[in-house]
């Protein structure tokens, strides 16, 4: 059974592959990160696809898709939602907000106030939201996808180091590469017929078969002595928490079972430390993105990876 249902996690990522040509790499930390429980923070350029991207796997997995266009004037009540008066029947009536869904967009969410962001982070972290002492339940499978500018970009309230943490993984699309650029360009590619290739109860599945993902002893120890390598680093002020480790740990186990395996490979482990580490680690040299992809490979290399026997 969990062999039968493992083999469609590739037919996942060949579905959203149709919309995002060249981009499986992206698509596979993706679909890991919502079979792990986590959240996806896309800190990117404007018009790589990740809108696109992100509906076509709401499709695929048959999840409701919502979209909210982060802006200075939100309100956390127009994410949540709100009670409204009834007259005819003398009560308080609660409207849902979009954050009511399966697959959420929350568009440059660095764009928005502070209060708001941590209305949306709270229910990540929850699954839940509580309006005027009444207590709502969100999907089981509500997964967060964010886009934000980079900061350097006008008008826009960076995600304190706390919220950050709340994402399993920090993605960036890029742009496509030549060739898939001019199929783009040309109009060549057809417009795709998306398939459902995951329920609702197969997507709780995996998600349960997540938790049964072997890791070694020996492996553990090599992502703690990661995880440990970025606190002691020189050029890092602030390294990864606890709860990133716990993070890590979970994100391999999801990526080994993307790659059709139940045990995890240190190979997992340095494939996903750039979508985990990135976010939360904090520099010396706060903005320099080039010397944060420098001392992340830094750490790969100087931990010694462990021996298989």
């Amino acid at each position: 059974m969990s062999e039968e249902l493992t083999k469609k996690i590739p037919e996942l990522i060949a579905e959203v592959e149709k919309v995002i040509l060249g981009k499986r790499e992206v698509i596979q930390l993706t679909i890991a990160s919502l079979l792990a429980g986590g959240h996806v923070l896309f800190e990117d350029i404007p018009g790589v696809g990740k809108t696109l991207m992100i509906k076509t796997l709401a499709q695929a997995i048959h999840g409701k898709f919502s979209r909210i266009q982060f802006t200075p004037d939100l309100f956390p009540s127009d994410i949540l939602g709100v009670s409204i008066f009834n007259s005819q029947t003398n009560q308080f009536e609660f409207r849902q907000g979009p954050i009511f869904t399966t697959v959420l967009l929350a568009d440059e969410i660095n764009r928005t106030s502070p209060r708001t962001q941590a209305a949306l982070l709270e229910a990540m972290s929850e699954g839940k939201v509580t309006i005027d002492n009444q207590t709502y339940t969100l999907s089981p499978h509500f997964f967060v996808l964010a886009t934000q500018n980079p900061i350097e970009y006008e008008g826009t309230y960076p995600l304190p180091e706390a919220q950050l943490d709340r994402f399993l993984f920090r993605l960036k699309i890029g742009y496509p590469s030549f060739q898939d650029e001019l199929t783009l360009m040309t109009g060549k590619q057809q417009e795709p017929n998306i398939r459902r290739i995951l329920t609702e109860q197969e997507v709780d599945d995996l998600k349960a078969l997540v938790d049964t993902v072997f890791i070694q002893e020996n492996v553990a120890k090599y992502a703690l002595q990661l995880i440990q390598a970025s606190r002691n680093h020189q050029g890092v002020t602030l390294g990864v928490s606890p709860r990133g480790s716990v993070a890590f740990i979970r994100g391999a186990k999801a990526y080994a079972l993307t790659e059709g395996r139940q045990y995890v490979i240190p190979e997992d482990l340095q494939k996903i430390l750039p979508a985990v580490f990135g976010h939360r680690i904090q520099l010396k040299n706060r903005n320099s993105e080039e010397e944060r992809i420098a001392i992340l490979q830094q750490i790969i290399e100087r931990v010694p990876v462990p021996i298989r026997r």
